[in-house]
C-alpha cells in the first residue's frame, strides 16, 4: 500500500475505534450502575444497553446510501455530532429513562457504512481488502479495550464520566475526519465495499446470507444478554470490586484472542471453515450451559466465561469472511451492510430479552435462554452450503469499451475466473477468482485489448 492508503487505514481505524470505545465501555458496568437509579429495573437496564442497536440497525443503511449523494464526510461528521449529543444527554441524566434517550441518539449516529465507503473511495481496488481488514481488526481490539477500560473509568469517574469521555471520543473522531482523513476526489457506489440500494433485495433473497444474518443476530444477542448478569456475578460470586474486573477480562480476552488465531488460520488455509463454524457455535452452547449450572462456583464461572469468548472471537472473525464467500461478487458490500445491521439488531433484542429474562429468572435464566438461542443458531447453520474459497478482484477499464458483452464473455473464459459482474457505467468488472489458478497474463491481455 502507498502512503495515502496507510494514512487512510490508520485514520479511519481511529474513527472506528473511538466510536466502538464509546458504545461498549458501559457494557461491563451498566448492570451494576442501573440499580442505583430510581425506578430502574432489569428490563429497563437491558433497554438502555441495547437500544442503540435498534437505531444503528435502522439508520446505518440509509446513511450509507445518503453518503453517495451528500458526500462521505458531511454524513460522518453529522453522525458523530448526533453521537456526541446522545453522550451529553446520557452524561447529564439522573434517570434510566433519560439514559435510554441518550443511548437512542448515540445509535442514530450510524456512520459505519459511510466510513467504509469513504475508505473505498480513497484506496485502490487491489489494496481495498487490506484496508478493510485493518479496520476490522481495529474494531475487534476496540471492543476488548472498551470492556477492560470500562470498569476502571467507572470506578474513578462514574457513569457520567464514561459518557463525557464518550463525547470527547466523538469530537476527536470529528477532528480526525476533518484534518487527518483525506477528501476523496470522486465518490462512487462501490459494490464490493458499499451499500447499493438496487442490490438490497438480491442480497436478501440469498438463503445462505440469511442464515449468516441469523447467526450474527444470535451471537450479539447472547453476548449482550450475558453482560447484563456477568458484572454482577463477578461482584457477588468472585467478590471482585468493580475496579478489579479488568483483572478477569484482560487474561480471558488475551487467551481467547491468541487461541482463536490458529483456529482462523486452519479454517481458511485448510478450507475447514464450515465444520469449525459449527464447532464454535457448539462451544457457545456448552459455555452457556456451564454458566447456567456452575456460575456460583469461581472456577466454573471463569472456565465457562473463557470458553464463551474463545468461541465469540473466532465467530466474530470468521463470519464476515463467510458473508463475502456466499454473496454474489457485485453484492458483497450490500450483503455486509445488511449483516452489520442485523448484528446491531441482535444487540437490541439481547438487551430487551436478557433484561426481561433476568427480571423473571435471574442469571441462570439468562444463561439457559442464551443456550437455547445458540442451539437454534446451530440448527440453522447445519444447512449452510459448503463455501467456495475464491478471492474478490476488481478490474477497472480506463479507456472506452465498445462491446461490454464481449468483455464479459472473454472474462468468463479466463482460467481461474469463476464469477463475473460488469458495471458498464462505472467501467468496472467485479470478479471472483482462484488465485492459484488465475491466468494473470490472459486477464491483462483482455484489459489491453479493451483499452
Amino acid at each position: 500500500m502507498n502512503a495515502l492508503e496507510w494514512r487512510v487505514a490508520f485514520s479511519l481505524s481511529a474513527v472506528y475505534a473511538v466510536r466502538m470505545l464509546g458504545l461498549f465501555m458501559i457494557l461491563p458496568v451498566f448492570a451494576l450502575y442501573a440499580h442505583t437509579l430510581p425506578g430502574s429495573t432489569d428490563l429497563l437496564a437491558g433497554i438502555a444497553i441495547g437500544i442503540y442497536g435498534l437505531t444503528q440497525a435502522i439508520f446505518q443503511i440509509p446513511l450509507g446510501i445518503a453518503s453517495d449523494r451528500m458526500g462521505r464526510k458531511p454524513v460522518i461528521i453529522g453522525g458523530l455530532l448526533v453521537f456526541a449529543l446522545g453522550s451529553i444527554i446520557a452524561a447529564l441524566s439522573h434517570s434510566i429513562e433519560l439514559i435510554i434517550v441518550g443511548r437512542t441518539l448515540q445509535g442514530m449516529g450510524a456512520v459505519a457504512a459511510a466510513t467504509m465507503a469513504l475508505a473505498a473511495d480513497l484506496t485502490r481496488e487491489e489494496n481495498r481488502s487490506r484496508v478493510m481488514a485493518f479496520i476490522g481488526m481495529t474494531i475487534g481490539l476496540s471492543f476488548m479495550a472498551a470492556i477492560i477500560l470500562g470498569p476502571i473509568l467507572y470506578t474513578h469517574a462514574g457513569m457520567s464520566g464514561i459518557f463525557w469521555f464518550t463525547c470527547g471520543l466523538a469530537i476527536s473522531g470529528i477532528l480526525l475526519i476533518l484534518f487527518a482523513v483525506p477528501t476523496p476526489l470522486h465518490i462512487r457506489a462501490h459494490r464490493d465495499a458499499g451499500i447499493v440500494s438496487d442490490y438490497l433485495l438480491k442480497a436478501l433473497k440469498n438463503t445462505a446470507l440469511l442464515r449468516m444474518n441469523a447467526g450474527v443476530f444470535a451471537l450479539h444477542l447472547v453476548m449482550t444478554a450475558n453482560f447484563l448478569v456477568i458484572p454482577t456475578l463477578f461482584r457477588d460470586e468472585l467478590s471482585l470490586a468493580t475496579l478489579d474486573h479488568w483483572k478477569v477480562y484482560l487474561p480471558v480476552f488475551l487467551v481467547a484472542f491468541m487461541g482463536s488465531i490458529p483456529l482462523i488460520i486452519v479454517a481458511e488455509k485448510r478450507h475447514k471453515i464450515k465444520p469449525m463454524l459449527l464447532g464454535a457455535i457448539a462451544l457457545l452452547v456448552v459455555a452457556e450451559i456451564l454458566l447456567a449450572l456452575g456460575y456460583g462456583t469461581k472456577y466454573s464461572l471463569l472456565t465457562a466465561f473463557s470458553l464463551f469468548f474463545l468461541g465469540f472471537n473466532f465467530l466474530e472473525a470468521i463470519q464476515p469472511s463467510l458473508v463475502a464467500k456466499y454473496s454474489a461478487v457485485d453484492t458483497k458490500g450490500t450483503a455486509m451492510g445488511i449483516y452489520n445491521s442485523t448484528q446491531f439488531l441482535g444487540i437490541f433484542v439481547g438487551g430487551i430479552m436478557g433484561g426481561w429474562v433476568n427480571q423473571q429468572w435471574h442469571a441462570a435464566g439468562v444463561f439457559w435462554f442464551s443456550a437455547v438461542v445458540a442451539a437454534l443458531w446451530l440448527a440453522i447453520t447445519l444447512k449452510l452450503p459448503t463455501p467456495s474459497f475464491y478471492t474478490s478482484r476488481v478490474v477497472r477499464f480506463t479507456g472506452t469499451v465498445a462491446d461490454w458483452a464481449a468483455i464479459y464473455q472473454a472474462l468468463q473464459k479466463v482460467r481461474g475466473v469463476y464469477e463475473v459482474a460488469i458495471v458498464a457505467e462505472e467501467q468496472v468488472a467485479y470478479l471472483k477468482v482462484d488465485k492459484k489458478e488465475l491466468d494473470e497474463q490472459g486477464l491483462r491481455a483482455i484489459l489491453g485489448a479493451a483499452t
